[in-house]
């Protein structure tokens, strides 16, 4: 057995690659994440003054980092350690987000207090949730039976969308929204229940994602 150069890997045995495993996980892509939610931050929040402000001071923003690594530990079948991480989290943010579910990027959590995001809840790309937010389960049953959110879809202060409901991509739930049935994609939902209604384009504008949900009341 030849030995391995102490100081090219980081020693032998369970060192041995370790320089290159930390890189791995913790290398470019994981700095390019972290550099695309600040800027996210920023584009979302227009209180945010600088990324210093967003790196240090949002809490939204480190309830997703702690989730990926958490995520990690989860899909590496450490169901403990995950578990563990994802409360301390809670503890920290007050935003719980299970491991077991499946964020897309560029997420923003703004406040984040009292955001609560289930084990089987999937959200795509570009998704905002205001504090007080809920993806919960209907069921009791080791299934699919939490919330599936299309890429783009705001949703207001102290709204729940519960069961394995779809909302389609681009749509906004207002403030105090209670959902539980499937939406099409560019819908506005109010009410409890919510009714889902097609989010028509305000003034020529095209895009609604940065509008308060709580004016739809």
């Amino acid at each position: 057995m030849v030995p391995v150069p102490r100081g090219s890997s980081g020693g032998t045995g369970y060192l041995s690659g370790a320089r290159a495993r930390f890189r791995r996980g913790f290398g470019w892509p994981v700095i390019a994440a972290m550099r695309e939610d600040i800027a996210t931050a920023r584009l979302m929040d227009p209180a945010a003054r600088s990324n210093a402000e967003v790196f240090w001071l949002y809490p939204g923003v480190h309830a997703i980092w702690w989730y990926r690594v958490a995520h990690r530990l989860w899909t590496g079948r450490a169901f403990f350690l995950g578990r563990a991480l994802s409360q301390l989290a809670r503890s920290a943010t007050g935003v719980e987000i299970h491991p077991g579910a499946t964020i897309g990027r560029r997420m923003f959590i703004d406040h984040g207090m009292g955001v609560v995001i289930g084990e089987t809840a999937e959200i795509g790309d570009d998704v905002m949730l205001y504090h007080g937010v809920t993806l919960g389960g209907r069921s009791s049953l080791r299934e699919k039976r939490h919330p599936t959110l299309g890429d783009g879809v705001l949703v207001g202060a102290g709204a729940s969308i519960l069961g394995p409901v779809v909302i389609g991509a681009g749509s906004v739930v207002g403030a105090g929204a209670v959902v539980v049935r499937d939406a099409p994609p560019r819908s506005m939902l109010t009410g409890i229940p919510a009714r889902a209604v097609p989010l028509a384009a305000r003034g020529g504008e095209s895009d609604d994602f940065f509008v308060d949900p709580a004016i739809y009341i």
